[in-house]
């Protein structure tokens, strides 16, 4: 694969940021096999002998590996719900999924949370990168989301009964007791429940919340008896509220909340993954994309109507994480991994190193790894970038690969000189339209 690993490695002369929100020094970090063996003096003591390899890091940031802690590897950019649910087939999701993971890698994340997967191929895409088959961060996954049939953002794409892609329709506390036991015997990381989703002519701000509490609580009492955490989608206020109350783990999105929810969520220190990069890559670059104005302005005001809450909870110490959505045409693989870091930096309020600290430390929680990755301290995964940039200056140098120096994933460098090349999409699995446009008589003379 595209790694070297030396017994010893001391990364000298950099700009540590550790990923504990401390500030920035000037230290070594000395990497022995898979883990930090020591900082600071100590690294200098003893990687002093001529049998360690020396990383001269003099001008460069020292930081942890980014976790995105919201991806999809495994829908490979659609660029709209028909293409997802319609255009995908199961074996050739999962070949192409572990080609895109490396994408990811070399954007810098050592670590991402791909909570629903088609086919749920997420578990065997993990089991392969865990084995050494596929080079790729570290991942966990979940399976198949749990939905009512009511749906989730998919409308009437989702059907009544069954599975379509990623979603998995379940009716009763039968089929709900089932469909999650099946899960984790399967091997899943997370339970994911899509806790709010869209209907037609709806009255409500956001998303409707289309569970009830007590089949929340179920969902939560039977994976956690059995030792698995549950993340929801809530684009409400009642859903994030029944969601805390239910025991959830971790909470996506977590927009639109009232007085009660906000007080739940802090009271819980419930870990939120708010996961703007999609909205703000729409509001933003959506014209170039054929995106109309109205479209870009809704959401942008998505995000500036949750901006405050969010700030609000912060500062309360409920722990925000990053996560981008990659995986969408808006949110390609390898692109847009440091943009959830800008999004909270300008509009959520937050200091450069507190954005940092969201996507290594907390990421951690994503990855059921806190203690082992995230920060850079004795003992921890030498997960680990070398930056050449200041991203206490500017966050957005996270986003510029060529400013990536060093990327080490468990003390091993990725080798970046192996780019991935130029593919052409096997025939049916992109949308392929027509045309733009109806051509009514009208709309022909406008072309002549």
């Amino acid at each position: 694969m595209g790694a070297k690993m030396e017994e010893k490695t001391l990364i000298e002369n950099g700009n540590v940021i550790d990923g504990t929100g401390s500030n920035i020094k000037k230290e070594s970090i000395l990497i022995e096999k898979s883990n930090i063996l020591a900082t600071g003096r100590e690294a200098d003591e003893l990687g002093s002998g001529n049998d360690v390899r020396k990383v001269d890091a003099s001008g460069k940031t020292v930081m942890p590996g980014l976790i995105d802690s919201h991806c999809h590897i495994t829908f490979d950019e659609p660029s709209s719900n028909d293409e997802l649910f319609f255009h995908r087939r199961e074996g050739l999701a999962a070949i192409v999924a572990a080609w895109n993971v490396r994408k990811v890698l070399l954007a810098g994340v050592t670590g991402f949370l791909d909570a629903d997967s088609l086919y749920e191929t997420g578990i065997d895409l993990r089991d392969a990168i865990n084995s050494g088959y596929v080079e790729g961060p570290r991942m966990s996954t979940g399976g198949n989301a749990l939905l009512t049939s009511v749906g989730g953002t998919a409308g009437r794409l989702i059907p009544d009964d069954g599975l379509r892609g990623y979603a998995k329709v379940v009716h009763n506390n039968d089929e709900i007791s089932e469909e999650v036991r099946k899960q984790i015997k399967h091997g899943v990381d997370w339970i994911k429940v899509h806790v709010t989703g869209l209907v037609p002519n709806q009255k409500e701000v956001g998303e409707i919340s289309v569970w009830s509490y007590e089949e929340l609580k179920l969902v939560c009492d039977i994976a956690h008896d059995l030792g698995v955490q549950v993340v929801g989608h809530c684009r409400n206020a009642k859903s994030v509220t029944d969601s805390v109350r239910a025991g959830m783990d971790m909470i996506l999105h977590a927009t639109y909340m009232d007085d009660e929810a906000i007080d739940l969520v802090c009271s819980n220190k419930t870990p939120l993954v708010p996961t703007f990069t999609f909205q703000a890559n729409l509001a933003d670059y959506g014209e170039a994309v054929g995106a109309s104005k109205e479209y870009r302005e809704i959401f942008r005001k998505e995000i500036e109507d949750n901006c405050e809450i969010l700030q609000k909870v912060h500062k309360s110490g409920v722990p925000l994480l990053c996560g981008t959505e990659s995986g969408f045409s808006l949110t390609p693989y390898g692109e847009w991994h440091y943009r959830e870091l800008e999004v909270f930096a300008n509009d959520i309020g937050m200091t450069n190193l507190e954005t940092i600290v969201c996507a290594t430390k907390n990421g951690a929680m994503a990855l059921q790894k806190e203690g082992e990755v995230g920060t850079l301290e004795k003992d921890m995964l030498a997960d680990i970038l070398v930056v050449d940039g200041d991203p206490l200056e500017d966050i957005t140098v996270l986003g510029d690969k060529s400013k990536l120096e060093y990327i080490f994933l468990g003390g091993k460098e990725i080798d970046q000189t192996i780019q991935p090349s130029q593919v052409n999409p096997v025939s049916g699995w992109r949308l392929s339209p027509y045309s733009n446009n109806i051509l009514t008589q009208e709309v022909s003379k406008e072309k002549i």
